[in-house]
């Protein structure tokens, strides 16, 4: 489920709102390939883009949740979508299970 950092936890994004997670996802993806893509350059490879999916703003930095914390604080209750740049996934998962 799409998640924002609001007050310091995470908080389900879409409060209010009709939106489904995959909605949220093809809506970023469609901003970001279209509108902010073009604008970033390799010194922004592997930093976070957080994105308002309703208004088109977003912030960029090292830390997603330090980006989300910006775009919150000037858009209050923004629907988000995060990307991480270069990548074709913001994490990975590297490890096995281990029997104890």
């Amino acid at each position: 489920m799409a998640e924002a950092l609001k007050n310091g936890r995470q908080e389900d994004a879409m409060v209010g709102r009709d939106y489904v997670p995959g909605d949220i996802a093809v809506r970023g993806q469609s901003i970001f390939r279209d509108q902010i893509r073009s604008q970033l350059g390799p010194v922004e490879k592997g930093t976070f883009v957080v994105i308002d999916i309703e208004s088109g703003d977003y912030e960029v930095d090292a830390r997603d949740a330090t980006a989300t914390r910006r775009l919150l604080k000037r858009r209050p209750g923004a629907v988000t979508y995060g990307v991480r740049v270069g990548y074709r996934a913001a994490y990975s998962h590297v490890g096995g299970f281990h029997k104890p």
